[in-house]
C-alpha cells in the first residue's frame, strides 16, 4: 500500500519556471537564449545595498532578528510611505518578509480559512490562486477583459456571487502591467468594505510605472492588506525581501504565524536592505531603462502582427494576443524557444481559461537583448 501523500502538492506548477528551465537546458547545451520569460531585472542590486552586505558580513553575527524584522528597516519602509504616498505609518504595522512570496501564504492563511471564497483578477499571477488552492481556500476567479484593463470591477465582484471573504487586487498586474488609477480603486474598496471583504493588495510593482505613480491601498483604507517587495524596483530578486503593512487586528495573528513558518527573513538582506531607500536616483535610472525597452516593443510587436496588447503601464510586460498564430500558446512558446531562442512565458500560466491565446514578453532585460528579441520575433512570424 502506498504511503500518504498530501493533496496540497498536487496545484499546477507555476509554468514560467518550467520554461527558465528549458530556457537553461538550452543555454547548457550551448545554444543562445533571449530570457524575455522571467520577471527578474536584469540588474543586480544597487551598490550601496551590496556594500552594506559586505560591511555586516564583517561587523555583524547575522543572526536571528525578531519575527517582524530589524527595527531600523521597519522604520525606513514607514518613511517610504510618508516620501512616497504622503502617509504617516506606523512602524509597528511593517513586517518584513522572507520575499514577497511569505507576505501572500502569511496574509492568507491570517485572513482566510479553508472553504473561504478570495475573488482575483484572470489573467493574474498564478501563484495567487495556487498558494490559495494548496491552503484550502477557493479561488474565485474574475474574467476580466481589455475594456477593464484586465483588473477587478465591482461589475465583476457581483457576477462571481455572494460570500467572498476575500479580493487579490493587483496594480501594476503581472501579467498585464495594467494600474488602477485612484477613482477605480477608491470605487472597488468602498464596494469591498461594504460587503466585509478583505483587500489584499499586492504592490511589488509599485516605483515601475510609466506616465503616472501607481497609487497604493493604504490611501483609502487602513483595512486593507499591503504586501511589497525589495525584488522589482529595488532590482534585489535573489535577496528574498519583502514587507507588508497590515491592519491592528492582523499584527499578532501573522507575527505567530512568522514565527513559527519562517522565524525571520533574512537577516543579511534585512541590514542591506536599509541602504536601498537612499538609492533612489539609481534606481529611477532602471526605469528609464525599463521604459526605453517598453517604447521598442510597443513599436516591434504590432509592427510583427501582435497588434492586441495589454496597456504597459507598468511593471515590465507586454501581454500580447497570440490569437491569430495560435490556439496553444505553451506550443508557441515552445516552438520560440527551438527555433529562434527567445523565451517568453504562455498565458495559460496567468489564466488557465483564456491564456491559451495569450503571452507574456518581459523587457526586465537588457535593452540589446531585447531589440534582437524583437527583431527575431518580427522574422520569425514574417
Amino acid at each position: 500500500m502506498p504511503l500518504k501523500q498530501s493533496r496540497r502538492g498536487l496545484i499546477p506548477p507555476f509554468i514560467v519556471m518550467d520554461v527558465m528551465r528549458a530556457a537553461n537546458e538550452r543555454a547548457a547545451a550551448g545554444k543562445e537564449v533571449l530570457h524575455l520569460e522571467v520577471g527578474q531585472p536584469g540588474t543586480p542590486a544597487p551598490a550601496a545595498v551590496r556594500n552594506a552586505a559586505a560591511r555586516a558580513l564583517d561587523a555583524d553575527k547575522i543572526g536571528y532578528t525578531d519575527a517582524f524584522g530589524i527595527p531600523e528597516l521597519r522604520r525606513r519602509i514607514a518613511g517610504h510611505y510618508r516620501d512616497a504616498y504622503g502617509l504617516d505609518l506606523d512602524p509597528r504595522r511593517v513586517v518584513v518578509t522572507t520575499g514577497s512570496s511569505a507576505g501572500f501564504l502569511l496574509s492568507f492563511l491570517a485572513a482566510f480559512d479553508a472553504g473561504d471564497r478570495v475573488a482575483l483578477a484572470a489573467p493574474g499571477y498564478p501563484a495567487y490562486r495556487n498558494i490559495l488552492s494548496a491552503l484550502g481556500v477557493e479561488p474565485v476567479l474574475l474574467p476580466s477583459e481589455a475594456g477593464d484593463r484586465f483588473q477587478p470591477t465591482p461589475a465583476l465582484l457581483e457576477q462571481a456571487g455572494g460570500n467572498l471573504q476575500g479580493l487579490i487586487v493587483a496594480s501594476p498586474s503581472n501579467p498585464t502591467g495594467t494600474m488602477l488609477d485612484a477613482p477605480h480603486l477608491r470605487a472597488l474598496m468602498k464596494c469591498c468594505a461594504a460587503q466585509d471583504i478583505r483587500v489584499i493588495s499586492d504592490e511589488i510593482y509599485h516605483g515601475i510605472s510609466f506616465g503616472k505613480r501607481a497609487v497604493s491601498a493604504l490611501e483609502f483604507s487602513d483595512d486593507a492588506v499591503v504586501i511589497n517587495s525589495f525584488s522589482k524596483y529595488f532590482s534585489m530578486t535573489g535577496w528574498r525581501l519583502g514587507w507588508m503593512i497590515l491592519p491592528e487586528d492582523l499584527l499578532r495573528p501573522v507575527e505567530c504565524l512568522a514565527q513559527n513558518l519562517f522565524i525571520s527573513a533574512p537577516t543579511l538582506s534585512q541590514i542591506a536592505g536599509c541602504a536601498a531607500f537612499d538609492c533612489k536616483e539609481d534606481l529611477d535610472a532602471l526605469v528609464d531603462g525599463y521604459a526605453r525597452s517598453r517604447a521598442l516593443l510597443l513599436d516591434r510587436l504590432p509592427k510583427a502582427g501582435l497588434d492586441k496588447l495589454a496597456p504597459a503601464d507598468g511593471a515590465f510586460y507586454i501581454y500580447a494576443d497570440v490569437g491569430r498564430y495560435t490556439n496553444d500558446s505553451q506550443e508557441f512558446c515552445a516552438r520560440m524557444l527551438a527555433e529562434i531562442g527567445v523565451a517568453a512565458t504562455p498565458g495559460i500560466d496567468f489564466d488557465p481559461e483564456r491564456g491559451h491565446r495569450f503571452v507574456r514578453f518581459s523587457f526586465a532585460g537588457a535593452y540589446d537583448e531585447i531589440e534582437t528579441a524583437a527583431e527575431r520575433i518580427g522574422n520569425w512570424l514574417a
